[in-house]
């Protein structure tokens, strides 16, 4: 999936740059959710869309792909993984915490 996308002959993600972050398949094989990941993307949900409707053609190229390799071609289900952004908001919030010293405990004296 990863080089299909990389190539992009067919121009779905105009010059936006995107990750693939996780694949998960089905027990069966049938199904894989790709979770992607679009740091400096404005508009997320605007590329989900364009890839989600050119599902097929990326479907397409995955079977010509791994034809000799697989016995079926999964069909796609596309994600918006944001769990990067969460962790940079989650790094900033708890670099802005403004945490007092622990104060000396009973049996401790203070130099």
């Amino acid at each position: 999936m990863s080089d299909i996308f990389h190539r992009d002959r067919r121009g779905i993600l105009e010059n936006e740059f995107i990750t693939i972050t996780d694949v998960r398949m089905s027990p069966d094989l049938s199904v894989a959710k790709i979770y992607l990941s679009m740091m400096l993307v404005r508009d997320k949900q605007g590329v989900l869309d364009r890839i989600n409707l050119r599902k097929s053609e990326i479907r397409k190229a995955l079977g010509d792909t791994i034809r000799k390799q697989a016995r079926i071609i999964p069909q796609l289900a596309f994600f918006i993984d944001d769990v990067e952004e969460k962790a940079i908001k989650m790094d900033a919030l708890i670099d802005s915490l403004k945490i007092p010293p622990a104060s000396p405990a009973a049996g401790e004296k203070e130099e």
